[in-house]
C-alpha cells in the first residue's frame, strides 16, 4: 500500500489497516520520547500563567515540594511526584490533581500517582471551613493503603510550599529526574509496583 507524504490511507479509523496503524506507531516515537520536554515547558509555562493572589507562582510551588522531598530523602518518584503534582493547573483547574496524576501515572510507582490523584481533597482539611465545604472529606479514603502517604505528602511537602524566602532548588536541579522518570518504559509493571505500598522515603511500609 503507498502512503501520500508517509500519512495513512484513512479518513475513519474503522477503515484502518494494519499497515496504517503500523506507521503511525513508527511516527509516534518521536513524539513519545519528547514527552519530558514538554513537561518541563509546562513547568516554565506556570512560573508566568498562574493564578493571581500566592506569593509565589506555581513553578516555583512545585520546585518547593520537589525540594522538600529531595530533603527528606524521598526517592526519584516522589521527588518528580512533588515536582509535578500541579501541572495541571493550567488546561485543568478544576481537577488539577486528576489532571496532574495522568501525566505521571505510566511511568512512576502506583502509589505517587495516587497521592497526586487525591491530594486536591487531602489538602481540603487546610482550607475548607473558610468555604463552608467538608474538611474531613479525606475520611473517604481512610481505608486506603495510600491514606497516610497522601497526608504526609500534603503536610510535609505541599501545603508548606508558599515561602517566598525557601531556599528551593532550581529546576535545573530537577531537570535529569524528569528525563529519567520520562525516559522510561511506559507502563513497566516492574516501575508500577500496583498495590505495593512504601513510606515516602521509598522503603516499604510495615
Amino acid at each position: 500500500m503507498s502512503y501520500d507524504e508517509g500519512t495513512v490511507s484513512f479518513t475513519e479509523m474503522k477503515h484502518g489497516t494494519k499497515e496504517d496503524y503500523a506507521l503511525l506507531a513508527e511516527l509516534e516515537k518521536p513524539h513519545h520520547a519528547l514527552t519530558a520536554d514538554r513537561v518541563l515547558d509546562e513547568l516554565r509555562r506556570q512560573a508566568e500563567t498562574s493564578l493571581d493572589g500566592y506569593k509565589i507562582n506555581r513553578m516555583v510551588h512545585g520546585l518547593q515540594a520537589a525540594t522538600r522531598a529531595e530533603r527528606d530523602g524521598a526517592d526519584i518518584d516522589w521527588i518528580v511526584g512533588a515536582l509535578l503534582h500541579d501541572i495541571g493547573d493550567g488546561l485543568a483547574p478544576q481537577n488539577h490533581d486528576r489532571f496532574s496524576a495522568e501525566v505521571i501515572r505510566p511511568f512512576v510507582r502506583w502509589e505517587v500517582s495516587w497521592v497526586v490523584e487525591h491530594h486536591g481533597i487531602f489538602q481540603m482539611v487546610y482550607y475548607a471551613t473558610h468555604y463552608n465545604w467538608d474538611p474531613n472529606a479525606r475520611e473517604e479514603f481512610k481505608d486506603h493503603p495510600c491514606f497516610n502517604a497522601c497526608a504526609a505528602f500534603c503536610e510535609r511537602w505541599d501545603q508548606s510550599s508558599f515561602d517566598p524566602d525557601y531556599d528551593a532548588k532550581p529546576l535545573e536541579h530537577f531537570e535529569p529526574m524528569v528525563r529519567d522518570v520520562f525516559g522510561r518504559k511506559a507502563w513497566d509493571e516492574a516501575v508500577l509496583r500496583d498495590g505495593v505500598v512504601t513510606d515516602l522515603m521509598g522503603m516499604p511500609a510495615q
